[in-house]
């Protein structure tokens, strides 16, 4: 193997393994990180300013993936790949390379190592693994020299910062080893799936889109730090998804999809259970499609589990993650608010990601170790009402020295604070009858004509900066008016809008049969895994605008071979 001139001088005089032993179960590629780890230590210690903490994670995923569109394969492939990222800091653990230059706009700041992720063979080769280890080394520690010296001077010309918490923290060493889980898939048997779930959508002409995919995989993990730590994590992940548009005669575009997770293939639904969806998606576009138009609205509505969970993970979660209280750029909606109440005494949040599943629904959100070498681990957040703490990565800020495993990221990015399965619970829950009446003494007390049920959801989005209004945006894709009589009325077109500290103070009350939203969560970290769990909520008052129309009009040409609807 050869070595750069930068390295050749340089003899192996620090380790940062000594006395420690590979655990049980790991793979040349973990040996082979660790043996490169040290020489670059050694290597980089005689330099001017060497580094003080280097991480490397090389994450192999491997996975199969088809779709399909009216019962015809779209696609088809296998794949396996292996990405290397590297944490290389220089400076002290006060003030290092990472720190945020203020003024630069963009994410930034927080944790920014940059430098985004490298190619790794995708074989056990210990000295082709080196290579591509060393090399990456050289280019993030010559970078990260360059990057300290901006931050300084950065710091020099900036008025003083608030919170005045170090850059990073240290922590203990974790030595971890899974078997890499074996992965065989039949792809002729799920090209097969997709095709009858898509099939039964072709015989709607106003349907316009209607795709089905399936993506089974595992991703595989290896990270090795110079603190010690040694770890090797395998977790196998599912999903399927069944999507369908159609549009109303005045443009609007009416989504409705079902998702499904798990993290073994069997204990994914039956294709009999995601025809029934599948039926049922196609009578809510019917429905959808001659609904009314929402209005504008503000009174109280009921939030199913799945929407109370987005909710939260809109509202709350995301302004409670730790290196948003550091950032200037950022609201920090909740940082001066510990202690204070913020629900009803009867709720507790928290965030954990050592739960596999809720109930009998496994959670996507579930990991051993975060992106940092640090152990998941649950964290309060929400005690009896009161707000009891923040979720942290390996970034500290006043009051919060310390990691609680939620340093996460996607392949190529910055680690920072993220949610992984966030849950609501409510010490006294009520039956969903109960809630509904709830809801109309709430209507009539307000004198509104009727109030809402936000049934089902595609998403949201927070805005959490100081440049733009501190808001959310919940947008449901079944939304019902239920008026005094108990009559059900499907609406389109809506958007659940408003500011956290508000929407807070409006909720009164919960059910007793908690929902659970699965989804991929995109950030400055890129996409993440979360979860989402909550009962439906009683609010006393939410805002609803018109959700944004398409100007475009329905086909003009008929569709070929399909009869009219």
């Amino acid at each position: 193997m050869k070595i750069s001139a930068l390295f050749a001088a340089s003899v192996l005089t620090v380790s940062a393994f000594a006395d420690v032993e590979l655990p049980k179960d790991a793979t040349p590629v973990l040996a082979a990180m660790r043996a490169e780890l040290d020489h670059s230590l050694a290597a980089l210690k005689s330099q001017p300013t060497p580094p003080y903490f280097l991480s490397y994670e090389i994450t192999e995923t491997r996975r199969t993936a088809v779709s399909s569109s009216f019962g015809a394969l779209v696609s088809s492939n296998e794949s396996t790949s292996r990405s290397l990222d590297i944490d290389l800091r220089v400076g002290s653990p006060a003030l290092d390379n990472t720190h945020a230059i203020r003024g630069a706009g963009g994410f930034g700041g927080g944790g920014n190592t940059g430098g985004g992720s490298a190619s790794i063979p995708v074989e056990d080769s210990p000295d082709a693994i080196r290579s591509t280890l060393w090399y990456q080394t050289d280019r993030r520690y010559k970078s990260a020299v360059e990057q300290l010296t901006r931050v300084k001077a950065n710091v020099q010309v900036k008025v003083e910062e608030e919170d005045k918490s170090a850059d990073f923290a240290a922590e203990p060493a974790q030595s971890h080893a899974e078997k890499p889980v074996a992965f065989t898939v039949d792809r002729r048997a799920l090209e097969e799936k997709v095709r009858r779930y898509t099939a039964p959508f072709a015989a709607h002409p106003r349907i316009y889109s209607a795709t089905a995919s399936i993506s089974l995989g595992v991703e595989t993990r290896w990270y090795v730090n110079s603190e010690g730590t040694l770890l090797q994590t395998s977790q196998p992940t599912c999903r399927i998804s069944v999507n369908a548009t159609t549009k109303a005669d005045d443009g609007m575009d009416l989504p409705r999809f079902q998702t499904y997770f798990a993290f073994r293939p069997e204990q994914l639904p039956s294709d009999e259970a995601i025809l029934a969806d599948v039926k049922q998606i196609i009578a809510d576009l019917a429905a959808l499609r001659t609904a009314p138009l929402v209005d504008p609205y503000t009174g109280p509505a009921i939030l199913s589990g799945r929407a109370a969970g987005v909710f939260f993970h809109e509202v709350f979660g995301h302004r409670i993650e730790g290196h948003r209280q550091k950032r200037a750029e950022e609201g920090q909606t909740f940082k001066k608010m510990l202690g204070q109440k913020l629900l009803p005494e009867t709720f507790t949040v928290y965030c954990d990601p050592t739960i596999p599943k809720y109930g009998p629904v496994e959670l996507g959100g579930h990991y051993l170790y975060d992106n940092q070498g640090v152990k998941g681990r649950r964290v309060p957040l929400i005690d009896h009402g009161v707000f009891s703490g923040f979720l942290m990565a390996r970034i500290p800020i006043d009051g919060f020295p310390a990691s609680n495993g939620h340093g996460r990221k996607a392949v190529g990015s910055s680690v920072v604070s993220r949610q992984s399965n966030l849950i609501v619970e409510a010490a006294k829950p009520i039956s969903h009858a109960a809630l509904k009446a709830e809801l109309l003494k709430l209507v009539a007390e307000q004198k509104k004509p009727y109030g809402l049920l936000f049934d089902d959801i595609e998403g949201g989005f927070a805005l959490t900066g100081r440049s733009q209004p501190n808001a959310f945006n919940v947008q449901p894709i079944l939304v019902y008016r239920i008026y005094a009589d108990g009559r059900e009325e499907l609406v389109r077109g809506a958007d659940f809008i408003g500011t956290p500290l508000s929407a807070f103070s409006k909720i009164v009350a919960a059910d007793d049969a908690p929902g659970v939203f699965n989804g991929v969560c995109g950030a400055e970290s890129g996409w993440v895994p979360v979860s989402a769990v909550s009962p439906a909520l009683l609010l006393s008052q939410v805002e609803v605008q018109k959700k944004e129309k398409s100007q475009e009009r329905l086909p003009l040409l008929p569709a070929p071979g399909a009869k009219s609807e």
